[in-house]
């Protein structure tokens, strides 16, 4: 008799992945990062076990949209008054002291809303620039731009 497993949270084995997102496009690459935050790129991946990958990325600044996006698509946020809404577009975010929040708001929209999307969601280590402090879990480098000519735009 075949059975299907179902891999328990204790078994999920987790690497860690370094990506350089400088020259890459910024949707083709949170696709990317978010398969491998759910663990979808894995043999024994279950919907309901946290069983992706720890995924870094960096420089982060210099991920890039293709067309108009960087000036007409806009991110709206509330201040919480009255009549507060307000927006800012990708390329002013891009611009701005927080450029890692555009990666992370682009793969958090890509990932199943719930509990255990904040949980894929803390494996997730974006940087602006090009260092980072996970040096000691030795993160295995992956070319995103090598994976289809696409996903770089020079």
């Amino acid at each position: 008799m075949k059975t299907t497993l179902s891999l328990k949270p204790a078994e999920a084995r987790k690497n860690w992945v370094l990506i350089d997102a400088e020259g890459l496009v910024l949707g083709r690459l949170a696709v990317v990062i978010a398969q491998m935050l759910r663990g979808k790129h894995k043999p024994q991946f279950t919907p309901h076990v946290d069983c992706g990958d720890h995924i870094v990325v960096v420089n982060a600044r210099k991920v890039v949209v293709t067309g108009k996006k960087a000036e007409q698509s806009l991110f709206y946020y509330h201040t919480g008054y009255a009549g507060g809404i307000k927006s800012r577009s990708i390329g002013q975010r891009l611009a701005s002291e927080h450029p890692e929040r555009v990666v992370e708001k682009a793969v958090e929209r890509m990932i199943t809303r719930g509990p255990l999307q904040r949980a894929q969601m803390r494996h997730l280590y974006v940087y602006a620039d090009g260092e980072h402090p996970h040096a000691g879990q030795q993160p295995a480098p992956l070319d995103v731009g090598a994976m289809n000519s696409k996903n770089r735009r020079v």
